[in-house]
């Protein structure tokens, strides 16, 4: 399991933690996105949980445009280690040396990957 692996599992895991139990029943729907038919799971509001978990953090995190702050967020390993890491999996092209570089590829490259598997961001932060 990878680093992206990791990061979706972290948002799925808070966003079922954070789902209301009797929604199933108000709205007559289910709050589990793996009880949806297939290929069709309920979007995930990652900009909501991620906006939550800032708020609860207490720090300064700039998770929108940082790789390292949204790693850092998610409790999760940001060393320059773990983002080459994240880059190799996600097949960066780039030279891994120049991290500046590196982890604006990152950050867009990570939030686009979670809309492509359910996640609901922000259009600009996969730009």
């Amino acid at each position: 399991m990878g680093l992206l692996s990791d990061i979706w599992s972290k948002i799925v895991h808070i966003a079922h933690a954070d789902a209301p139990q009797d929604a199933a029943k108000t709205t007559g729907g289910s709050t589990d996105a793996s009880s949806a038919p297939a290929g069709q799971q309920a979007p995930v509001d990652v900009s909501a949980i991620l906006a939550g978990l800032a708020a609860k953090s207490g720090e300064q995190l700039n998770y929108q445009t940082s790789i390292v702050d949204l790693l850092k967020l998610l409790g999760l390993n940001s060393s320059l280690e773990a983002r080459r890491e994240l880059a190799t999996e996600l097949h960066y092209p780039g030279d891994m040396n120049d991290t500046a570089a590196m982890n604006t590829w990152l950050i867009r490259q990570v939030y686009a990957e979670l809309a492509k598997n359910g996640g609901k961001i922000p259009a600009g932060w996969a730009h």
